[in-house]
C-alpha cells in the first residue's frame, strides 16, 4: 500500500485555521486557472440564468386543498415557501400565496439559513414544522410556524436545536421527535437512537420515550398515520442501511412486530400491507423473488395469515422502480431495460385489476411526483428525457392525463439523438448505457461519462439544460452508465455489487469506457469521467485503478479513504454497502480498491478536479482534502475547489451551483481539447 500512515489526518479538522488556510490556497489556484476568462463568465451566467428562470416548473406537493412549493430564483436566492390551490396551479399564470421568505429571515436573524423542509399539520393546515440548516448541512434547527399569522410560534413552540432531527406531527399539541437529547442519544452513524412523544407546554427534556434502538443501529424513528379511520402509530429501527425492524405501537404502549423480512421494503396503507423483498423470500413453500411487490390484508397478516398476492414479479429485463398510493389505487412505475412504464392497480372483490396509465410522452423517463391519498385519486407525473424538457402531467385515476406545466428548452436539441448500447463486463454481465450526441459527429468527440453505482439508485434518462448547452451544443457526447450497484434491474443489480462484490461496479464502468473507444465515439484522451458522493468513490477508483482509460476525471463530494470512512460523520451507516474496515476480512477486499490507500507516485494519472463542501456533514470533506494533498505530494495534476457552504449537494444557492457547474465544464472542456 502506498500509504502506511496518514500524514494528512489534520485535514479532517474541518474548521481549523490550518485546514481552512490549506483550502483557500487551493481554491485560489483553481479559481485563477479556470475562471478568469470570458468563456467561464459567459457559461456561469447562462447556467445561473437557467437555474433562476421563472420558466422552470414549480413542482408542488399536494396537501388537501393546497399545493406547497419551495422556490428559488434571482430575486429569492435563499428561496420562498409558498402555496396555492389546485385550480390556480393548473392555470397558465399561477398566483402564489407566499408563506415565508427565507432571504428576509436570514437577513433579519443574521444567519446563513438554507431551507431544509416543512411538515404541515393536517387537516387544518394552520401549523407547520420548518427545518433550516446553516450553510446547507444535514443537521438542522426545527421551528414551529403559524401559517395563518405568517409568524413563528413563540410560546410553547415545538422548536428543536440544531441536530440531525426527525420530527412528525401526531396532533396540534403532540409530536414524535428523535434528536440529540444528550450523551448516548445518537447512534454511531450520527442519527437519533431514541424516539420520544413530546407534548406541548413541556420542555423537550421531558419528552416521553416510546422506543429505543442500539448505538450500532443507523437510526430510530416514530411516526403517526393520520388516515381517517386507519389512525395508527409506528416505530422502527434501521439496523443498517438495508435492514430494519418495524412495529405498530399499540395504545397501551406495547409493540406489535410487523413480521416481514428485515431487508424488505414494508409499508401499511389503509387495509393493505405491501412488501418488497430484496432477497428471495419463501412463505409456506412459495418463493417470491427479490424485487417482487406483494400485498396482504394487514389485519389478517398481523393475526398470522400469510396469504400474499403478487402485484409485480420481476424478470431479467424488468424491475419495479416506484409504487405510490392514491386513495383507492396503487400507481406502479417499472423499468424495462431502463425505460419506464406506468400502470394502475385497483383492488376489487375478485382480486387486483391492472391497467396501463396512458398519455405519458414516449421516449421519456416518467415518475409519480405527488399524490394525496388522504384526499382522492389525483396525481402528478413528471416526464423528461435527455433531449426532451420536463412535462408535468395531472390526472385522476380513470381519467385522461393532461399537461399542466411545460419546462422550456434550454438548448438546441435538433440533430442530437439518444442511443442505448450494451457491453459485457468482466464477468460477462451485459451493462446498458445511454449515449447522447450529435448525429453529424465526424469521428470521436470529447465525451463525458457519468456514473454512480450504489445504494440501489437507478440512473434514468433526464433533461439537463446545463449539459445541453455547456457540452452537447459544443459537440461533446454525454454518456450515462447503468452499472451494477444501482437499481436499474431490481435489488439483485445492487446486492451483487456490495461489500466483497464492489469490484463489479468498477469493472462495469471501465467496460463502458473501453466500449466508447471501441465504437469510435471517443478516444482515451477525449474521455472524461464524473461522479459524486458514492460516485466520487467510483471516480477515485477510476483514477487509481484504470487511469489509462481517461483523459480527465471530476470527483465530487467523494468517499476516498475507506479505512476511516466509518469514523467520519454518517459513514458508519454505510457499512452494509461497503464493509467494516475494522474487520480484517472486510478490509482485505476494501483495501484492494480504497483510493487513498492505492495512489502511486510512479503511475500516470489523468488530470483530476476534486470538489467538496466545508459544510458537508454527510460525506466528510476530509476525504477530498486528504486525497488532494496526497496526489499533490506525489506530483500529479490535481485541481481542488471546496465551497465553504453547500452541504452534501455542494451548493447553498443557485449562484454557488452555477459557479461549481461552470468550473466543472470549463475544466473538462479545456482538459479534453488540449492540443
Amino acid at each position: 500500500m502506498a500509504v502506511m500512515t496518514d500524514p494528512y489526518l489534520w485535514l479532517e479538522d474541518v474548521t481549523a485555521d490550518r485546514s481552512l488556510d490549506w483550502v483557500r490556497e487551493r481554491n485560489a489556484r483553481t479559481v485563477g486557472e479556470y475562471t478568469a476568462n470570458s468563456e467561464f463568465s459567459e457559461l456561469e451566467g447562462r447556467i445561473l440564468e437557467l437555474l433562476d428562470t421563472d420558466a422552470r416548473i414549480p413542482y408542488a406537493a399536494m396537501r388537501g386543498e393546497y399545493l406547497y412549493n419551495f422556490w428559488r430564483d434571482g430575486e429569492h436566492k435563499r428561496g420562498i415557501w409558498r402555496r396555492t390551490t389546485l385550480e390556480e396551479y393548473r392555470s397558465e399564470d399561477t398566483e402564489w400565496d407566499v408563506l415565508l421568505d427565507v432571504d428576509e429571515l436570514a437577513e433579519r436573524e443574521g444567519e446563513n439559513w438554507v431551507w431544509a423542509g416543512a411538515s404541515v399539520l393536517r387537516p387544518d393546515q394552520t401549523r407547520a414544522l420548518l427545518s433550516f440548516s446553516r450553510g446547507g448541512a444535514d443537521a438542522s434547527v426545527v421551528r414551529e410556524f403559524d401559517i395563518e399569522t405568517r409568524q413563528f410560534v413563540t410560546e410553547d413552540a415545538f422548536d428543536v436545536p440544531e441536530a440531525k432531527t426527525s420530527i412528525n406531527w401526531i396532533d396540534e399539541n403532540t409530536v414524535y421527535v428523535g434528536t440529540d437529547f444528550g450523551e448516548g442519544s445518537m447512534t454511531d452513524s450520527g442519527y437519533p437512537r431514541i424516539a420520544k412523544r413530546w407534548h406541548r407546554g413541556t420542555p423537550l427534556s421531558e419528552a416521553v420515550t416510546v422506543f429505543e434502538g442500539e448505538s450500532t443501529d443507523v437510526s430510530v424513528g416514530a411516526s403517526y398515520d393520520d388516515t381517517p379511520g386507519y389512525e395508527r402509530h409506528f416505530v422502527g429501527r434501521s439496523l443498517d442501511f438495508y435492514n430494519s425492524e418495524r412495529y405498530e405501537l399499540l395504545p397501551d404502549g406495547s409493540l406489535l412486530r410487523i413480521d416481514t423480512p428485515d431487508d424488505a421494503g414494508t409499508s401499511v396503507y389503509r387495509d393493505w400491507l405491501t412488501v418488497r423483498p430484496r432477497t428471495d423470500w419463501e412463505v409456506n413453500g412459495t418463493i417470491y423473488p427479490a424485487g417482487s411487490l406483494l400485498v396482504a390484508d394487514y389485519a389478517d397478516y398481523l393475526a398470522g395469515s400469510r396469504e400474499l398476492t403478487p402485484l409485480f414479479t420481476p424478470d431479467e429485463h424488468t424491475s419495479l422502480e416506484q409504487g405510490t398510493w392514491t386513495r383507492n389505487h396503487l400507481l406502479l412505475v417499472t423499468l424495462s431495460d431502463v425505460q419506464t412504464t406506468l400502470s394502475v392497480l385497483t383492488p376489487t372483490e375478485t382480486g387486483w385489476d391492472e391497467k396501463p396509465l396512458d398519455g405519458v410522452p414516449e421516449l421519456t423517463a416518467s415518475g409519480v411526483i405527488s399524490t394525496d391519498a388522504r384526499s382522492g385519486d389525483n396525481f402528478f407525473v413528471n416526464s423528461s428525457g435527455f433531449t426532451t424538457p420536463a412535462t408535468l402531467l395531472y390526472g385522476t385515476v380513470g381519467g385522461p392525463l393532461e399537461p399542466v406545466k411545460q419546462a422550456p428548452s434550454f438548448f438546441d436539441a435538433d440533430g442530437i439523438s439518444v442511443s442505448q448500447y450494451f457491453v459485457a463486463s468482466d464477468d460477462g454481465t451485459q451493462i446498458p448505457y445511454f449515449v447522447v450526441r450529435r448525429d453529424d459527429a465526424d469521428g470521436p468527440s470529447p465525451t463525458l461519462l457519468y456514473g454512480y453505482g450504489g445504494f440501489e439508485n437507478s440512473m434514468v434518462p433526464g433533461y439537463s439544460g446545463s449539459v445541453g448547452f455547456a457540452w452537447l451544443e459544443r459537440g461533446g457526447a454525454y454518456v450515462v452508465a447503468n452499472i451494477r450497484g444501482g437499481g436499474e434491474y431490481g435489488p439483485s443489480w445492487h446486492t451483487q455489487a456490495v461489500r466483497e462484490g464492489r469490484h463489479k461496479v468498477f469493472e462495469d464502468f471501465a467496460a463502458v469506457a473501453r466500449d466508447l473507444v471501441a465504437r469510435g465515439i471517443t478516444t482515451t484522451n477525449q474521455l472524461a469521467a464524473q461522479g459524486g458522493s458514492n460516485g466520487g468513490l467510483l471516480m477515485g477508483v477510476m483514477l487509481t485503478r484504470y487511469p489509462e482509460l481517461f483523459g480527465a476525471i471530476v470527483c465530487q463530494v467523494p468517499l476516498l479513504d475507506m479505512k476511516r470512512y466509518h469514523l467520519l460523520l454518517a459513514g458508519a451507516s454505510w457499512m452494509a454497502e461497503y464493509g467494516d474496515p475494522d474487520n480484517p476480512e472486510d478490509w482485505k477486499f476494501m483495501s484492494e480498491y480504497s483510493p487513498y490507500q492505492n495512489t502511486s507516485a510512479t503511475a500516470e494519472y489523468p488530470p483530476i478536479l476534486v470538489t467538496t463542501s466545508t459544510r458537508d456533514d454527510r460525506v466528510h470533506p476530509g476525504h477530498a482534502r486528504k486525497m488532494t494533498a496526497l496526489l499533490e505530494e506525489q506530483g500529479h495534476e490535481v485541481w481542488y475547489y471546496e465551497n465553504i457552504e453547500g452541504g452534501h449537494g455542494g451548493a447553498a444557492d443557485n449562484a454557488q451551483a452555477a459557479f461549481k457547474s461552470a468550473l466543472t465544464f470549463t475544466f473538462l472542456w479545456r482538459t479534453l481539447t488540449r492540443p
